[in-house]
């Protein structure tokens, strides 16, 4: 199955099952805008979690900030959001379709990835064990050439960006001859610069108002808030600043779901450092948010390191980690070094002096800052594109299951009464009250087969399923499905709390993050 239809059902679970719907979709929805549903906001916030304490437990430097989403406009204007926050986005005059010019150059070096990996496939294919993979992408001539190609057009790519040049971004759209999804021509507009902030206007009357923004990023409220921070927090440096806050873009050109969205949430952590340390600290951090992924069980091969040839205006270093979307490879996380930029331009344009003075060489200076950055709504996605599967099983049935990491589940435990005879719904709620004190357990009514509300389980990711059946009262054990085997045990309903909340806790998972943190540290 093409990788395109395997989204469309993604997006189509999303909506059945409860986990993301259309904002407004009574009035045909609003574009780029999107609801979470009872299952999806479960699993949105056990990410939140997740990523929370992980910063703030597992870091005694890392303390917690919550900035309001209006702020003074000059903010805007001092981080250079006012100025610089474009994006080049290009039209295409027949389908009357906008797009990122720089998305469809990237999306055209991803083309070339694709041609060399069908001709290894093919090749592996082909040769079988004896197969050089290291030699014949050295040796073979399709292969070179399009590693040519490509090679060609990140050069020219990343050296229009600089600017960016914008006239040199549509010369490379024509000479590659990159055409209109929807048209199939090749009838481009100029590349244009577009700010991507919305504003709006406070105050009560019309000619008193003040032009404000809604944030596009939570940085700067962090940013304003640090000396603040340190100061009624004693905190010496290195040391850092989390928030999980919305931020607001006018995407243009929103696209691939939640992937996209001109209303999203962002996990962001500010870490100040001394001055020539930034680079140290940036390496470090590179590795723990990778190590804070992989901990959840989705795979390393799911993850890559791209650093960014074009760097923003208030960096020096900057790193991506992307996840394999079934739309290819893509952005979740970002790790930038900042260096002093943004708090330099607050102290400058607020005429405050906002140093730090540094108690051990009794000096004042401006801290350098290393961010992490990632999409709540983007972890989201990559989460639920890793745990969506078709399964064919043995008596010819076809399920569907989320084999969603286990902390993250939005229902880690369903209790299911066999029929509504002998006292067993009495007994499942009673197992039911005992268990939701510890993590979120649903009731199942008997009303539908048993196979059903397994089936109906396995679609929103739930772990564990206890079946009360007529041996029940008698024995006082109950029946422990699990979610990716099917598999079934017996077991006594005392110990069901520490069989299945070892496996779902947010701790355990932590616990896994903080051996792998320790290591780094030596």
């Amino acid at each position: 199955m093409a990788q395109e239809d395997v989204f469309k059902k993604i997006v189509s679970h999303c909506k059945e099952y409860g986990f993301v719907f259309p904002s407004s979709e009574i009035y045909d929805g609003l574009a780029a805008v999107y609801d979470y549903g009872q299952n999806g906001v479960e699993l949105k916030n056990n990410i939140k979690q997740y990523w929370w304490q992980s910063m703030v437990l597992l870091h005694e430097n890392i303390v917690g900030l919550d900035a309001s989403i209006f702020m003074h406009p000059t903010v805007w204007k001092a981080s250079g959001h006012v100025d610089a926050f474009n994006d080049p986005l290009i039209d295409n005059r027949d389908s009357k379709k906008r797009y990122r010019a720089d998305n469809l150059i990237e999306d055209q070096i991803a083309k070339y990835d694709d041609k060399i990996e069908k001709e290894v496939t093919k090749a592996a294919k082909r040769f079988g064990e004896s197969f050089d993979e290291a030699k014949f992408k050295g040796t073979n001539p399709r292969v070179l050439e399009n590693q040519q190609r490509k090679d060609a057009l990140h050069t020219r790519y990343t050296a229009a960006m600089q600017g960016p040049d914008l006239a040199e971004l549509k010369q490379i759209i024509l000479d590659e001859g990159i055409v209109d999804p929807i048209s199939g021509t090749k009838n481009w507009t100029d590349v244009r610069q577009f700010n991507l902030m919305f504003s709006t206007e406070m105050g009560s009357l019309s000619e008193a108002t003040n032009k404000i923004y809604l944030r596009p990023e939570t940085a700067q409220g962090i940013f304003v808030n640090y000396l603040n921070v340190q100061k009624t927090g004693r905190m010496k440096l290195p040391f850092g600043i989390a928030q999980i806050g919305k931020a607001f873009r006018n995407e243009i050109v929103a696209r691939q779901f939640v992937f996209r969205m001109r209303e999203f949430e962002q996990m962001e952590m500010q870490f100040f450092c001394q001055p020539g340390t930034e680079m140290k600290w940036f390496e470090y951090w590179k590795k723990v948010r990778l190590a804070w992924h992989e901990a959840l069980g989705m795979g390393a091969e799911n993850y890559r390191y791209h650093d960014h040839e074009k760097l923003a205006h208030y960096a020096n270093a900057a790193t991506d980690i992307e996840f394999k979307m079934p739309f290819g490879f893509k952005e979740v996380e970002g790790i930038h070094s900042r260096t002093d930029y943004d708090l330099s331009q607050h102290e400058k344009f607020s005429s405050r002096s906002i140093k730090y003075f540094d108690p051990d060489t009794e000096q004042s200076y401006t801290p350098f800052d290393v961010e992490t950055s990632i999409g709540v709504d983007r972890m989201f996605l990559s989460v639920l594109c890793y745990a969506f599967q078709e399964e064919k099983l043995d008596n010819g049935e076809n399920r569907v299951v989320l084999r969603l990491p286990e902390a993250l589940a939005p229902v880690k435990c369903a209790v299911f009464p066999l029929d509504k005879k002998d006292g067993l719904p009495e007994i499942a709620h009673e197992i039911v009250d005992d268990l939701k004190f510890h993590f979120n357990t649903h009731y199942g009514d008997p009303k539908d087969s048993i196979g059903k509300r397994y089936r109906r389980q396995d679609a929103i990711g739930t772990p564990f399923c206890v079946t009360v059946d007529h041996d029940t009262p008698n024995d006082h054990k109950v029946t422990v499905r699990f979610r990716d085997t099917m598999e079934q045990e017996r077991v006594d309903i005392n110990d069901l709390r520490l069989l299945i909340e070892e496996r779902v806790s947010i701790t355990t998972v932590l616990k896994r993050l903080a051996k792998e943190i320790e290591g780094l540290d030596k």
